[in-house]
């Protein structure tokens, strides 16, 4: 069972916490923040990856594979009893033992066996398996997890989660209520035979042994959720950058993104560059530790998204509600991204010295430009004001190339200078890209003037990736807190005209 351990590892390995949500379909789910199930590893139970995606999907019936056609096979590795072959995402095959074969106590010592990994089976009853999974994983990261059981509501008249449109299952309602109504009491054995395993089993819901309502959930992770502050709907642009941190797996990039929607980000920005042509031989043979390859040329080329993704990203955005752009870092790329027609491109600090792509950018594409300057000075700015004067919007973004950014180079007073700049030129539009940690100046640079920031973002850590130390994990709730504090200083900001306040009238004050 080595390469069995080997991949539920590697998927694990993605996560930073020691938090595993296992997924049900139960209505309870619609109770639960959405970005909870972008931020740590989820297991699911047959086709629940129609309500998210999710790393591992557990599951026996064939009637589940028209489920997973339908969502678009959302999960990284399989575990299945079946013969499928999807289309992405890994297989792991394992055998489905049903429960009246063996008895139920035998179902239950199963869960409860000495090493979990070995002869992983496929029980009746999926939640038994899903936990003797988080059993495995809880070995292999050697520290206890607390697993929080999802959606399993126990009771079939209260139907499915919203997403669950469509119901692939051949079962009627009887038979689904005879299926279910036992699991009630196989859940609490379960709880019972793990008190003192290297599993903390929460379940989430209404039930007399829950540990929490799924609105406890949401504030036990997302503390600052419902303090954020949204003004009308000139509010300050906030953008995630993820850069590269999605590694070009596309179900990571999807986690990527709805963490960050559901945290309130307006843009989501990735990159984009020719690699061939942007590094040197030199630099692309040198050697390179990663998991694709041993060369620079294979770390950089497996990081890019290519049109399918971009196409992927597309959609998901369009669906979600959020809108996307790329750092444009070379002309080939620039070509590239222009069959997406972006409202945005971002030119980064890192090619502040490429003028001639840049002049070509700025007289080739009219829509807004995002342009960061570090590493620049006044020079550089005189040059790009003379150059940049057909787009319909250029956000000059403040900003320091070193990461991460000490204190006392943040220099937010330079955004008062392009606030100054935009009542010269009414298309310049003054901005932050924060690589400094926390979210003080970015929240100072709204008070400086500040109508567009960005922030670098990561999905956990890995042992090989070399993630920037500013980048907020969105498996916490550091962004989430971001985006509050930055709502919150457009709050406080308030007008710039002079004016009497409801809040001032009390007794030493009168009218007329």
């Amino acid at each position: 069972m080595e390469n069995f351990s080997n991949l539920v590892e590697n998927i694990a390995s993605t996560f930073a916490t020691d938090t595993i949500f296992i997924l049900g379909k139960g209505a309870s789910v619609d109770r639960i923040h959405p970005s909870l199930l972008a931020n740590s590893l989820v297991i699911g139970l047959n086709d629940a990856e129609r309500i998210a995606p999710c790393d591992i999907s557990i599951f026996h019936d064939e009637w589940v594979i028209d489920g997973l056609k339908a969502s678009g096979w959302r999960s990284r590795l399989y575990i299945t009893s079946t013969d499928i072959e999807p289309p992405k995402g890994e297989v792991f095959k394992a055998r489905f033992v049903p429960a009246a074969q063996e008895g139920v106590d035998v179902m239950l010592s199963r869960l409860v066996m000495e090493k979990p990994e070995q002869d992983f089976v496929i029980e009746e009853v999926l939640f038994l398996s899903a936990i003797r999974l988080a059993r495995v994983i809880a070995k292999g990261r050697n520290r206890k997890q607390t697993v929080y059981m999802l959606g399993f509501d126990f009771a079939v008249d209260q139907g499915y989660a919203h997403a669950i449109d469509y119901d692939y299952s051949p079962a009627d309602a009887s038979g689904r209520a005879a299926r279910i109504s036992p699991q009630e009491h196989y859940f609490v054995n379960a709880l019972y035979m793990l008190r003192d395993s290297e599993v903390d089993v929460q379940h989430v819901g209404d039930r007399a042994f829950s540990t929490l309502t799924p609105e406890e959930l949401n504030t036990r992770f997302l503390p600052g959720l419902d303090k954020r502050l949204v003004p009308n709907e000139d509010r300050v642009l906030i953008t995630a950058e993820l850069t590269t941190n999605h590694f070009g797996d596309r179900h990571r990039l999807e986690r990527m993104v709805r963490a960050a929607h559901a945290a309130g980000a307006d843009l989501i920005k990735v990159q984009k560059r020719d690699v061939e042509t942007f590094y040197s031989k030199e630099q692309l043979d040198a050697k390179y530790v990663s998991p694709f390859g041993n060369t620079f040329r294979d770390y950089r080329l497996a990081l890019e998204l290519d049109r399918d993704d971009f196409e992927f990203l597309d959609d998901l955005c369009s669906k979600l509600g959020i809108r996307w752009f790329a750092s444009v870092l070379d002309e080939p790329s620039f070509r590239f991204i222009q069959q997406f027609g972006p409202e945005l491109i971002k030119l980064p600090s890192t090619i502040s010295e490429h003028t001639d792509y840049l002049a070509t950018v700025a007289r080739e594409y009219k829509r807004g430009i995002v342009l960061s300057t570090g590493m620049t000075d006044l020079h550089y700015e005189k040059w790009v004001l003379e150059t940049f004067t057909s787009c319909d919007k250029l956000y000059l973004m403040q900003c320091n190339s070193a990461y991460p950014t000490p204190t006392h180079d943040c220099n937010v007073g330079v955004i008062r200078h392009y606030r100054d700049l935009s009542k010269q030129h009414p298309y310049v539009v003054p901005g932050y890209s924060s690589h400094d940690f926390g979210s003080m100046a970015s929240a100072m640079a709204v008070a400086a003037g500040a109508r567009i920031v960005e922030k670098h973002v990561k999905l956990g850590n890995t042992e090989w990736a070399h993630f920037d130390a500013v980048a907020l994990d969105l498996t916490t709730s550091e962004f989430v807190d971001y985006v509050a504090a930055v709502r919150e200083a457009e709050v406080l900001v308030g007008s710039e005209e002079k004016e009497i306040n409801d809040s001032e009238h009390h007794k030493y004050f009168r009218r007329g």
